[in-house]
């Protein structure tokens, strides 16, 4: 509590220039940029000015836009002389390397006539990248700096591949690119065909030199060939995977499902059985491959409730339950991680199973997975909203277990979770989605509040993921897809003809989305088997994702 008057006192102290009192106050911990700046203010007021330059040159080479409050301590640096043109035209390319172009071209104008001009052309290149390659392929002689070239050619690769492609040859042979920087090239604009799904990608990663296969564009160059199914491309790209990352289980799946496409059954299925040996969503995808159900490796923790007693009584853990129950979750949960700080892991893990009794779903599981515990399920999956869960799934004809599954990987059970987008609740509906859903729905239209409760949100998200699996044919895979990224990026991203779930799944070009929706279908086989108790038939992961308006290629919801 006492962080949250901080917050808000100090910048009163600034504003009224208290710095007395405001140093006094003043702690770096926690301290946004502006308040950083205030404290700068401070200092340059009471003339305790020992030292400050480097620490203002510091702040200043940022390429971020900084606050009206860093203005006096900016100020106080230029009066001094020490803002050099070389301190600005560092700034200047920290911005460009941001894609801050307005705050370059700023910056730009501070500059002597001579500095400035690679400045503004580097910033036409990430504002208007077609526009000024073609500038330098139709006048071959004009200067460029070599990263302000492959700045531009990278943001065209990624932002119209097929423009990209076509300027590409004219860039080589226009601007005489040696061998290393016609290899990059190739890799910027392999990239960007890959992650828009483009069939000729294949062709660019094989012109990169194997010294600019990073770890990111060996990845795409697997997922291009799998989605192109050229499984001997796949199997050859897991190969060329580091060590430590082809034993991720991600690559080991491919390489055993590129073995089983090239006939090698015995190979597969080996690893296919080692991989089920374990949890996650490709040890779920390996069993069904086998058609094999599967059961989590449940783990569960030995918690000694005389030990956890007395953290019960610690002061900080107090507060934090008293927050808690006062519905206060933010205030609780920073009494919580000061409360832990102290503590030993194993006592960290008793105080995990402590929040589990409380009933605070998202700290029980949060701080067991930050001790390692990545097996105990019913620490990690618990199933406390069943009644509003149970009459969503009834209302929207979506499964429980997929509700659950969204709200634990959407908020982590927390009801009063809100993003930075403004999404908010358990299953995070922005509220102008859970309006049109509401009045499409004829349920009651929410207010903000309302969906910071179970039943509300609940409804409104199962009803929300129905309306995104009747539009995508009832594909689960797909639907939960667009639950994530939005209808739109769902839709380009759907094949021309049906293709195998787990490919499309790979390549799907949001890191975070693709994440997303493998967690999605792991959770979906843990909560089947603590409702259960039985293993399960993983087989509703495989199927094929067809395009928008064909029959459904996923399992029922």
């Amino acid at each position: 509590m006492g962080r949250e008057l901080r917050a808000q006192w100090l910048p009163a102290l600034a504003q009224r220039r208290d710095w007395g009192r405001f140093l006094q106050q003043y702690r770096a911990e926690g301290a946004d940029t502006a308040l950083r700046c205030d404290w700068l203010a401070a200092r340059i007021a009471l003339r305790r000015v020992a030292g400050l330059e480097p620490v203002i040159a510091d702040g200043w080479l940022s390429g971020r836009d900084t606050p009206e409050q860093c203005g006096p301590a900016f100020a106080w640096l230029r009066g001094r002389g020490l803002l050099t043109p070389s301190l600005v035209d560092r700034r200047a390319r920290l911005a460009l390397a941001a894609g801050n172009t307005e705050l370059a071209r700023q910056l730009a104008h501070a500059l002597p006539p001579e500095m400035a001009p690679p400045i503004l052309q580097w910033a036409a290149l990430i504002e208007r990248p077609r526009n000024e390659i073609d500038g330098l392929i139709e006048d071959p002689a004009r200067g460029v700096e070599s990263a302000a070239l492959q700045d531009g050619w990278q943001r065209l690769a990624r932002s119209d591949p097929d423009a990209a492609l076509a300027r590409f040859q004219p860039l080589l042979a226009a601007r005489h690119l040696d061998p290393p920087a016609a290899s990059q090239a190739a890799r910027a604009l392999a990239l960007g065909l890959a992650l828009s799904r483009r069939p000729q990608a294949l062709d660019y990663f094989a012109q990169v030199a194997p010294a600019d296969l990073d770890q990111r564009s060996a990845e795409w160059q697997l997922r291009a060939a799998l989605w192109k199914g050229d499984w001997p491309t796949a199997a050859h790209a897991v190969e060329a995977l580091p060590p430590a990352l082809r034993e991720q289980p991600r690559w080991r799946y491919w390489a055993a499902r590129s073995a089983e496409r090239q006939g090698q059954a015995e190979v597969a299925r080996t690893a296919y059985a080692q991989l089920a040996a374990g949890d996650g969503f490709f040890a779920a995808l390996a069993a069904a491959r086998q058609g094999q159900a599967l059961a989590p490796h449940d783990q569960p923790q030995a918690f000694d409730q005389a030990r956890a007693a007395p953290l019960a009584r610690r002061p900080a853990l107090l507060r934090a339950h008293e927050l808690l129950l006062c519905e206060l979750r933010p205030q609780a949960a920073a009494e919580w991680q000061a409360g832990l700080e102290d503590l030993d892991p194993a006592a960290r893990i008793e105080a995990a199973g402590l929040a589990y009794r409380w009933g605070w779903w998202e700290q029980a599981i949060a701080t067991a997975a930050r001790q390692g515990v990545s097996a105990d399920f019913a620490l990690l999956y618990p199933l406390p909203y069943d009644a509003p869960v149970q009459a969503a799934a009834a209302t929207a004809g979506v499964g429980e277990e997929l509700i659950y599954a969204m709200l634990r990987q959407e908020s982590l059970y927390d009801p009063q979770a809100q993003s930075r987008a403004g999404a908010l609740g358990l299953l995070q509906l922005l509220p102008d989605t859970a309006q049109r859903t509401a009045r499409r729905w004829h349920l009651p239209v929410p207010r903000e509040g309302d969906l910071l409760r179970a039943a509300p949100n609940l409804a409104l998200g199962a009803a929300h993921l129905r309306d995104l699996l009747d539009r995508f044919g009832g594909q689960v895979t797909v639907a939960v897809a667009a639950y994530n990224a939005g209808a739109a990026a769902a839709s380009r991203w759907l094949p021309e003809q049906p293709m195998d779930a787990d490919a499309w799944i790979e390549n799907i070009p949001f890191n975070e989305t693709r994440d997303y929706v493998q967690r999605i279908g792991w959770h979906r086989v843990v909560f089947g088997w603590r409702r259960s108790g039985r293993a399960q038939d993983t087989r509703f992961l495989l199927g094929q994702v067809a395009p928008a308006v064909a029959a459904p290629g996923d399992a029922p919801p």
